[in-house]
């Protein structure tokens, strides 16, 4: 079930997804604002499971949300993480098939889903959105396959630094150009690290005695950007 949450601002609509809603024509625009639906989940809730078929396009107006596969021994892995207004499940959408993933909130969210018939009409039509949405497979598959590639051949502080890099790249950082935007249980960090929580830790312990970063709980700060992008590259 879904529930509201408190926003500091004004709530999110499909207009603000612009690789959706800018190349729009009139007509269309008042098309889709008229066949999308919204829906407001909190922390942790399930947005879709693996195996699950998908009946439509989710786009993301708000909130932060990790996309993770069971692997080996129900080892969880994530393989992406996201942000507004990007698209999840989307994949799984065109490609006619379930879900291979499963997408948790981990951060409060705004979803708009559109579904798969409106969509497809709106694309039937408009060369500038299939252009868009072509873009934004192309630049998922890249990143999966940088990642395949890191998390096998890298060193554990070589996949650790590099998993602070992409922290801040996706996520950015709060107000004082430190604090990543974004807090991870050391689980998810390890997760996303293709690592045991047990050296997630102790190479977060031996970060921060490098004064690389300084960590709080779950809030990490870069105090050395150089070093770790240096220790990323080097594997």
């Amino acid at each position: 079930m879904a529930a509201n949450k408190k926003s500091s601002g004004p709530e999110p609509t499909i207009k603000d997804i612009p690789i959706l809603y800018s190349v729009l024509n009139v007509e269309e625009k008042n098309y889709l604002e008229k066949n999308h639906t919204v829906t407001k989940y909190r922390k942790n809730q399930i947005i879709y499971q693996e195996g699950e078929l998908p009946t439509g396009l989710l786009c993301l107006g708000s909130g932060k949300v990790k996309v993770f596969t069971e692997g080996v021994g129900g080892r969880d892995q994530i393989v992406r993480l996201a942000k507004a207004p990007d698209f999840i499940g989307y994949r799984a959408l065109f490609a006619d098939e379930a879900h291979i993933a499963s997408a948790v909130v981990i951060e409060p969210c705004v979803v708009f889903h559109i579904a798969k018939p409106v969509i497809e009409k709106l694309m039937l039509n408009n060369n500038r959105l299939c252009l868009n949405i072509i873009k934004s497979f192309a630049s998922e598959l890249g990143f999966t396959r940088f990642r395949t590639v890191s998390l096998t051949q890298k060193h554990i502080r070589g996949r650790l630094a590099e998993s602070l890099i992409l922290l801040r790249d996706i996520y950015g950082f709060e107000e004082d150009n430190k604090t990543l935007n974004i807090n991870l249980s050391r689980e998810d960090l390890a997760s996303f690290s293709n690592m045991t929580t047990s050296n997630a830790i102790r190479t977060l312990t031996t970060f921060t005695k490098e004064n690389l970063i300084d960590v709080e709980g779950r809030v990490i700060r870069i105090l050395d950007q150089e070093s770790l992008e240096r220790i990323s590259r080097l594997g």
